[in-house]
């Protein structure tokens, strides 16, 4: 963002400005079966007893973590096996990029504060920028700015500018806009080109990992609100990838508009959960399933019915267990004030999480 010595940009323009790399060396060829995306999540504190580092940087290919660099650790180090293959040199450079961007936050950060007219308190930093490429090819890029949590700035990728969110951003767009620094279109070259091909590298590498197949459980049960509706809940879970259709269907046919669906939630072992709920008139003679379709199941669709008159105790141990670890991973991203969750389909995001500027490859 703003360093002491005036409105430069956060990463230095230097990083922005690498080799594209030979995609006979990438090894990748043809389309890709799945969208993926590559971001990179940045987030400085001005002063430490938030509970998080005063400086971090985190790297995701889809919802997996690939990267972390921190201000406790110092070191840039990778978080899956097949991140590993990238060599002892590739961690280093990265190491030393993350501590030159460390160094450099702290005034960044002060100045933001000044701008703001802030003294004292703990204030926070956020960037989040990155790529995606979609299972047709297409690709997206994209990079946004927040100052305590609030939306301060983000690069209009088509004109390749800064857009100004805040009044108090207006200087640094300016700045960054001009002529002398051009820093939104080496940005828009990072994240549209630059970016995807550093994609294509990580899928290669970690394509047996990223593009599993594990197909859904479904547990569905139903609780009677009055003597008039009764609401419906189907539970899917333990699946990957990451996309799927859930939907409530009565006598087989008619689609029933969900009362409630909750976010594809995450699960440890990097498989996702999703519960979809409806209500619906208790009477007799209608029947009622739950409707499942995901890659991993091929043209078929998982149909499960709920029956009325079933004994769902059998089920409640997984339901809530299941239940269980979505609740303790939306509160640990609400302790750790980086709520992590959003398809990114190349939209300017209205709730980011935190960010982490790309490594220098």
């Amino acid at each position: 963002m703003v360093s002491c010595c005036g409105d430069s940009p956060y990463r230095s323009p230097q990083r922005m400005e690498m080799t594209p790399l030979i995609l006979i060396i990438l090894g990748v060829s043809g389309g890709y079966c799945d969208s993926h995306s590559l971001r990179y999540y940045y987030t400085v504190v001005s002063s430490p007893g938030s509970g998080l580092p005063v400086y971090s940087e985190v790297g995701y290919v889809d919802d997996k973590e690939i990267s972390n660099y921190n201000s406790d650790t110092r070191q840039n180090l990778p978080k899956t096996e097949w991140m590993k293959k990238l060599g002892s040199d590739y961690w280093e450079r990265n190491t030393q990029a993350g501590r030159g961007n460390e160094a450099a936050s702290k005034c960044r950060v002060q100045t933001l504060m000044r701008r703001f007219n802030q003294t004292g308190g703990i204030h926070i930093v956020q960037e989040m920028y990155g790529c995606e490429l979609r299972d047709d090819g297409t690709t997206e890029g994209y990079d946004q700015i927040r100052y305590d949590g609030r939306e301060f700035m983000y690069l209009d990728t088509q004109n390749g500018i800064f857009i100004p969110t805040m009044n108090e951003a207006q200087i640094t767009t300016q700045r960054w806009n001009s002529p002398e620094m051009k820093s939104g279109e080496r940005y828009k070259n990072y994240v549209e080109n630059i970016c995807i091909e550093w994609l294509k590298k990580y899928i290669n590498n970690g394509r047996e990992d990223l593009e599993k197949r594990v197909p859904p459980e479904v547990k569905v049960w139903g609780h009677r609100q009055s003597d008039d509706v009764t609401r419906l809940q189907c539970l899917v879970y333990g699946f990957h990838p990451r996309p799927v259709e859930v939907k409530w269907v009565r006598n087989g046919t008619d689609h029933i508009p969900s009362y409630e669906m909750t976010p594809i939630l995450p699960h440890p072992d990097g498989t996702y959960q999703i519960r979809v709920c409806v209500e619906v008139p208790t009477r007799e003679g209608d029947s009622y399933s739950c409707h499942v379709d995901h890659s991993s199941l091929g043209d078929e669709t998982l149909s499960v019915i709920w029956e009325p008159n079933a004994n769902s105790k059998d089920n409640m141990p997984i339901i809530i267990g299941v239940v269980a670890v979505a609740v303790v991973l939306i509160v640990a991203s609400v302790i750790g004030f980086l709520v992590y969750r959003r398809k990114l389909s190349g939209k300017r995001l209205t709730n980011p999480n935190i960010y982490v500027p790309a490594p220098s490859k």
